[in-house]
């Protein structure tokens, strides 16, 4: 028997130092041993040495949040609902349509020139840091007046994104959800459509949205399951549903009448 495990180990310790690279680490640690140099710490004074780093980060994470908010609350405030009655021509960076042209090469409505580029930062996806884009599902008008209010009066949240992101090159995405259903992002990307053409995230649905704007539910689902509905309004019904039935929780009520 001790001769069967000293095999079963001998073979143990081959295979793990073949894969392991643990020869070559020791290697490594060789070569630079003469530089290496044991240095003594005080570990109360290093823990709270990283825990003053992290507060510091938080604090810099919350301080942004809390402009935004700053920003929102003010932007609400000032009932800016006239607008788009008197400003109809209003164009803002829809995140679908950006960079599209028609067949007479110019750029379509709502989606001008929108500079893309790598950024490590956001794992090398396309970006723009300068200026956030709008996303919005499917089946909301991209046109509705309350739409362009929302995005209007959403605009003075720009400069906010950006100055945060200046400030505090570790933050990821910034964003803001509004009630009828327009997404904010920045920095903008190029948003692409799923299989069938269709637009589905609706920030609505969202967890982090749900939480804050509500509370336990009581719901029913009515679906129009006739002809008018074939084809892609039946999947955008279909997936809008799904998605809501993902959101609710174990204090939630549902039915669905079809």
């Amino acid at each position: 028997v001790k001769s069967w495990a000293d095999a079963f180990g001998g073979e143990l310790y081959s295979i793990m130092t073949k894969y392991s690279g643990s020869l070559l680490l020791q290697k490594k640690y060789k070569d630079v041993e003469p530089t290496l140099k044991i240095k003594e710490v005080d570990g109360l004074e290093l823990v709270k040495k990283f825990s003053e780093q992290m507060e510091s980060m938080l604090r810099r994470k919350v301080e942004a949040v809390e402009v935004v908010l700053v920003i929102v609350c003010l932007i609400l405030s000032r009932c800016l609902f006239l607008f788009c009655c008197l400003h109809q021509q209003f164009d803002y960076y829809n995140s679908l349509l950006i960079n599209e042209k028609d067949e007479n090469d110019n750029y379509v409505e709502l989606g001008d020139e929108f500079i893309l580029e790598p950024n490590e930062h956001f794992n090398n996806l396309l970006v723009n840091t300068t200026f956030s884009d709008i996303q919005l599902p499917t089946n909301v008008y991209n046109k509705d007046p309350d739409i362009l209010n929302g995005v209007y009066m959403s605009e003075a949240l720009n400069p906010i994104f950006v100055d945060n992101f200046e400030r505090d090159p570790t933050l990821t995405w910034q964003y803001f959800g509004s009630s009828t259903g327009f997404f904010r992002l920045y920095p903008g990307i190029k948003w692409l459509p799923d299989e069938n053409g269709v637009i589905s995230f609706d920030c609505r649905n969202r967890g982090w949205y749900i939480q804050a704007a509500t509370s336990p539910k009581d719901i029913v689902i009515i679906v129009d399951v006739s002809g008018s509905m074939k084809g892609l309004r039946m999947t955008i019904a279909k997936h809008t549903i799904t998605t809501i039935l993902d959101t609710l929780g174990e204090n939630d009520f549902v039915n669905i009448i079809a």
